[in-house]
Order: C-alpha cells, then sequence, then structure tokens
C-alpha cells in the first residue's frame, strides 16, 4: 500500500465532520434530529463517522472493503 493524499484529505474531512457531530450534538440533534430523544444517535453517528474518517485517512478502507466483498463473493478475490 502506498501513500495517497486524496483519501488521506478525503478522509480528514470525513474526520472533522464527525469530530464535529460528537462536540456540537446537542445543537445538531436539535436542529436536524428530533431534539432530546436522538441526542445519543447523534454522538454514536458522530463516532461511526470518526472510524469511517481514520480508515479512509490511513488508507485502510480498501483493506476492509476487500475484506467484506471477499466475504460476499468468496471467489472474486482470486
Amino acid at each position: 500500500m502506498s501513500f495517497n493524499l486524496g483519501a488521506f484529505i478525503i478522509g480528514f474531512i470525513i474526520l472533522a465532520v464527525g469530530g464535529v457531530c460528537v462536540l456540537f450534538y446537542q445543537k445538531v440533534a436539535d436542529n436536524i434530529a428530533h431534539g432530546v430523544s436522538s441526542y445519543d444517535h447523534v454522538k454514536l453517528f458522530g463516532i461511526i463517522t470518526i472510524a469511517v474518517g481514520f480508515l479512509v485517512m490511513t488508507n485502510l478502507h480498501s483493506v476492509v472493503l476487500g475484506w467484506l466483498i471477499g466475504l460476499i463473493f468468496p471467489g472474486a478475490g482470486k
């Protein structure tokens, strides 16, 4: 695997969006989601987004996607 600047920048943007969701989860939930009842959902979405952004930043998303495709279609990776 080699370093990919485009994936790093896209991953950083995804990570930043997730960080903003986690930092301002109350405002995001009040304005976009259904208010107090969805505070935990917005925080969970932010944490999942941070994890995906980190995978894209480190260019590991291709490994994870290849693993998932290999599980669904066993002969695809050969």
